[in-house]
């Protein structure tokens, strides 16, 4: 029977021995600064919008690389970062990408979904026509990682894996609004088709697209967006 800790560090993608550091970046502020910078980001986060009409505008490159580098940086279990990003600017693939999320949609739409499902939506105003898709700049599809290969080729198990996804994925709309962007985050069901038209082995588990550029001109939100809970209904405080 093989020895338990030989087991268990074969499934550590990096160093397993732990080694302590002292904190690299140590932010010192006063009070009022911490009040002052809580403010100001909330106010910029309220400015932050789904939208789905787009313009064509194109967004360099390198924007949207710093913005994943900074979903890289969440926290995640053990450290393993299960989490695999597909950038997608290419027309022709962005169209097959809408082709094949329309085709699901449509049957999402024409029975898959319950009453009560499509209710729910209605107020948001979506249907099974998804031009955003092809009209946006760019298109990121996050993926989840169950295992991930280690730096000698073994396979290891990750763990926490959809709560280190979403982290990642609220770091990376973050960042994508902070430096100007619009998002959408647009989950067909069901969304296999995206490992073939991304090149990503079976294991990974799509999360879903998000589309990413520019609101166009005449680009709306729904009203019912724009409601959200008061914090005393999302906030306890004991």
């Amino acid at each position: 029977m093989p020895d338990k800790t030989e087991k268990y560090a074969s499934s550590i993608p990096l160093d397993n021995n732990y080694v302590e550091l002292p904190i690299p970046d140590r932010w010192t502020l006063s009070d009022d600064e911490m009040i002052k910078k809580s403010k100001a980001f909330y106010e910029l986060m309220k400015k932050r919008h789904t939208v789905r009409q787009y313009s064509d505008r194109p967004v360099p490159r390198e924007v949207i690389e710093n913005c994943i580098k900074v979903a890289g940086l969440a926290p995640s279990g053990a450290n393993h970062q299960p989490w695999h990003f597909a950038v997608i600017e290419n027309p022709e693939h962005k169209q097959k990408i809408r082709d094949a999320a329309e085709e699901e949609e449509r049957t999402f739409y024409a029975g898959r979904a319950s009453d009560e499902w499509l209710g729910a939506l209605e107020p948001i105003g979506t249907n099974d026509h998804k031009p955003h898709l092809t009209t946006a700049p760019w298109l990121i599809v996050i993926f989840a990682q169950r295992t991930s290969t280690d730096r000698n080729g073994r396979k290891f198990k990750n763990y926490y894996v959809n709560e280190s996804v979403g982290i990642a994925t609220g770091f990376l709309i973050t960042a994508l609004h902070q430096a100007g962007l619009t998002t959408l985050t647009h989950t067909p069901n069901p969304m296999k088709f995206l490992n073939e038209l991304c090149d990503r082995p079976a294991s990974e588990k799509p999360e879903m697209i998000l589309v990413v550029g520019h609101p166009a001109e005449d680009a709306t939100v729904p009203k019912h967006a724009k409601w959200k809970k008061p914090l005393d209904e999302i906030m306890t405080v004991f």
